[in-house]
C-alpha cells in the first residue's frame, strides 16, 4: 500500500508541475486532502517556519527593489561585465551567483540576463555559454545564502546537533563556488562559434531578427538612480552582516529569561522585517510600489507552492517513515550518494529547493544520516534544471536573441543540462570533502 501511496504522491507532484507556480501548491492541496480522508494518513503541521522565512526575506528584498537598490546592484554588475567582456562566461555566472547569495532568492536575476547576452554578442561570444551557466548559477547560489529558506530550514532542524550557520555556509559557499567555476570552465568552449552556427546565420538573414540582434542594446546604465538606492543597498548588506555575526556567536542571541539563544529562523524573520522597514522609512519608498516588483510576485508564488508541496509530502513521509527506516537505512548509511540522488529527483519534480529540504531533511535525519553528510549533499536539492520548465531558464532562452540558448528537439538536450549536472555534482563532491573537517 505504501508503494501505491508513494506513486500517488509522485503523480500529484507531476500534475502540479504541469501547472507550475501556484498550481503546484493548490494541486498538492488536493493530494493532501486525499491522503488524509482516503488513505487515512494523519496530517502533519503545515510548513509555517519555511513560509515565514520566505515571506520575511521576500518582503525585505522587494522593498530593496522598490527603493531602487536592486537596480543599483545591477548597474554595478553591468559595469563589471562591460569592463571585462572577454571573461563574460566566468563573470556572468559569478554575478548571478553572488546576487542570489546576497538576496536569498534567484528571482532577482532576470534583468541581468539580457545584459550578459548583449555583452557576449557584442564580443562575438556564443551567448549560450555565459547565459545558460548564469541561469544555473543563480539557483545553485540558494544553498549558499545565509538567508535562503533552504539554508535556514536546515539550520533550524539541525541546531540540536551542534550545527551553526557557519557550519552550513562554511561548506556550501566554497562548494557551490567551485561548482560555478567548474560549469564556467566547461561553458567556455561549448557549442559552435556564432559564425559557424547555422541557426544564428539563418536568423541573420531575416531583416527583423538582424535589426533586433545588431541594433538592440540591453543596459541599465542609462537610468539615473536617486542616492537613496545606494543607501538601501548599504542597509540590506548591513542586515546580512549582522545575521552572519549573530549566527557565528550564539551568546549574542542569549536573553536573560531564555534558557536557549533565539533560534536563527526567528532571528532572520525579525531582521528581514526590521531592515525592510528601515529601508522603506529612510529611503522614503512608497509601500504601494513593493508588490509591483518581480521579486515580490515570484516570492509569493514560491510561498504558496511550498505551502502545498511540503505539507502533502511531509504527511506521506511521516506516515511511511517506520517502514522506510527498516527497509533502506543500511543502504543509505553505507551509500550516502543514494540519498543525494533522491533529493535531486524530488527537486526535479517539485521545482523548489526549500520544499525539497522540507520534504527530505526529516527523512535523512530519521534514517540516521550524519549532519555532515546532509550538509555536504545540500546542493543536490537543486535538480529542477533537469526539466527545462523553471522560469529563469525559460526567460534566459527568451532573452537570447541569437537562439543559441534553447530547449532542444528532444526536450532534455537543452542548454542547462550539462552546466547544471557539472555544478551540482562538483558542489556535492567538494561539500563532502569540506564537511568532514568543518561540521
Amino acid at each position: 500500500m505504501l508503494y501505491f501511496e508513494f506513486f500517488f504522491l509522485l503523480l500529484m507532484l507531476y500534475l502540479g508541475s504541469r501547472f507550475g507556480g501556484i498550481g503546484l501548491g493548490v494541486v498538492s492541496g488536493i493530494g493532501l486532502l486525499i491522503e488524509v480522508f482516503v488513505f487515512r494518513m494523519v496530517p502533519t503541521s503545515p510548513p509555517v517556519t519555511v513560509m515565514l522565512i520566505i515571506l520575511a526575506v521576500v518582503t525585505c528584498a522587494s522593498i530593496l527593489e522598490a527603493a531602487g537598490g536592486l537596480k543599483y546592484m545591477l548597474q554595478i554588475a553591468e559595469r563589471i561585465l562591460r569592463s571585462n567582456p572577454k571573461r563574460v562566461t566566468f563573470i556572468g555566472p559569478m554575478v548571478t551567483y553572488i546576487m542570489t547569495v546576497m538576496l536569498g532568492t534567484g528571482h532577482a536575476v532576470y534583468t541581468i540576463m539580457p545584459i550578459i547576452g548583449d555583452v557576449a554578442l557584442k564580443n562575438n561570444i556564443r551567448p549560450e555559454r555565459p547565459m545558460a551557466a548564469a541561469s544555473v548559477a543563480s539557483q545553485l547560489g540558494i544553498t549558499a545564502s545565509p538567508i535562503s529558506a533552504a539554508v535556514v530550514y536546515y539550520l533550524s532542524e539541525m541546531s540540536g546537533f551542534g550545527v551553526s550557520l557557519m557550519s552550513i555556509i562554511g561548506v556550501t559557499i566554497p562548494a557551490t563556488f567551485v561548482g560555478v567555476i567548474a560549469m564556467s570552465v566547461y561553458s567556455t568552449r561549448r557549442g559552435k562559434e556564432l559564425k559557424d552556427d547555422p541557426e544564428f546565420q539563418k536568423r541573420m538573414q531575416d531583416p527583423i531578427w538582424r535589426e533586433r540582434i545588431e541594433n538592440t542594446t540591453a543596459t541599465t546604465l542609462d537610468e539615473k538612480l536617486p542616492e537613496s538606492a545606494k543607501h538601501a543597498v548599504y542597509l540590506f548588506l548591513l542586515s546580512l552582516v549582522i545575521i552572519v555575526i549573530l549566527g557565528m556567536f550564539p551568546s549574542l542571541r542569549k536573553l536573560a529569561d531564555m534558557p536557549k539563544p533565539v533560534d536563527m529562523a526567528t532571528l532572520i524573520q525579525m531582521m528581514m522585517l526590521a531592515f525592510g522597514g528601515l529601508i522603506m522609512v529612510l529611503t522614503k519608498t512608497k509601500p504601494a510600489k513593493v508588490p509591483e516588483g518581480v521579486v515580490f510576485k515570484s516570492g509569493m508564488v514560491a510561498c504558496i507552492a511550498i505551502f502545498g508541496i511540503a505539507w502533502m509530502s511531509d504527511t506521506y513521509f511521516q506516515h511511511a517513515m517506520p517502514v522506510f527506516k527498516v527497509a533502506i537505512t543500511g543502504m543509505v548509511q553505507s551509500n550516502p550518494w543514494t540519498f543525494a540522488l533522491a533529493m535531486f529527483i524530488v527537486s526535479v519534480v517539485i521545482n523548489s529547493q526549500a520544499a525539497t529540504c522540507k520534504m527530505m531533511l526529516p527523512v535523512g535525519l530519521g534514517l540516521g544520516l550524519s549532519p555532515a553528510i546532509l550538509i555536504a549533499i545540500l546542493p543536490s536539492s537543486y535538480g529542477y534544471f533537469f526539466i527545462p520548465n523553471y522560469p529563469s531558464d525559460i526567460a534566459t532562452c527568451t532573452f537570447d536573441t541569437t537562439g543559441t540558448t534553447k530547449i532542444g528537439k528532444y526536450y532534455f538536450n537543452h542548454s542547462f543540462m550539462f552546466p547544471g549536472l557539472i555544478g551540482v555534482i562538483t558542489a556535492c563532491c567538494v561539500g563532502y570533502a569540506l564537511a568532514l573537517f568543518i561540521v
